[in-house]
């Protein structure tokens, strides 16, 4: 082709490179640890070919050996590869526990993440049609009871006597008020811990004096 169609993200890049490379690069199973200079021979093999531009093939790089199937691969007394496959100098321990401590962090970080999307996503309560004596459904009965406020006190905003450590309060953080301690009270917001083990800093407005349990 006169004007071959550029790369434009890492993930063709990875693919290419595990074609065009197949005993040094892959995209499933385990893969090998690379050369160190990796990229300076990448650069030179690839110098002809105007899809891959330097930026795009450094990006690329940096994600593949970033992944979690690459970081499993660099073990000391392994031996690194270049482009051919051909084993090149054996991985020190250094480079070892380096690349353990970023699968570590790395997994840390997304069991985090995924945690914090749990929470964050509000309950569904169902309800259903519920039959009355005299045969007739009480399908708006939820929509009744919103509009009587009788029965359910407002909940109590905190006082300078309830602004402690140790109150017990409830937090507006999404659609629902979630129960959580005051841990801590600052100048520029105070500190609860809620159920979950989570800690959050909240302005004094956020929060409401929990209702005794029964």
């Amino acid at each position: 082709m006169d004007n071959p169609q550029k790369f434009t993200n890492s993930k063709d890049v990875i693919a290419f490179l595990a074609e065009t490379f197949p005993a040094c690069f892959s995209v499933e199973g385990e893969a090998k640890p690379l050369k160190i200079g990796i990229f300076q021979d990448l650069a030179s093999r690839l110098s002809e070919d105007e899809r891959v531009s330097k930026t795009l093939l450094r990006s690329s790089l940096r994600h593949y050996t970033n992944s979690w199937r690459y970081l499993h691969s660099v073990k000391e007394g392994a031996y690194r590869v270049d482009l051919d496959g051909n084993q090149d100098a054996a991985i020190e321990k250094e480079h070892a526990d380096h690349a353990q401590q970023q699968l570590e962090e790395s997994k840390a970080k997304v069991a985090e993440r995924r945690k914090e999307q749990k929470k964050q996503q509000p309950e569904k309560k169902s309800y259903k049609n519920k039959a009355s004596p005299n045969g007739h459904t009480t399908l708006n009965k939820r929509h009744a009871d919103k509009a009587k406020p009788a029965g359910r006190p407002m909940p109590e905003k905190l006082t300078d006597a309830t602004m402690k450590v140790g109150t017990e309060v409830t937090v507006k953080l999404g659609k629902s008020p979630m129960f959580a301690t005051i841990t801590e009270v600052a100048k520029d917001g105070v500190q609860v811990q809620l159920n979950s083990g989570m800690v959050v800093k909240v302005q004094v407005d956020q929060l409401r004096l929990a209702r005794p349990k029964r």
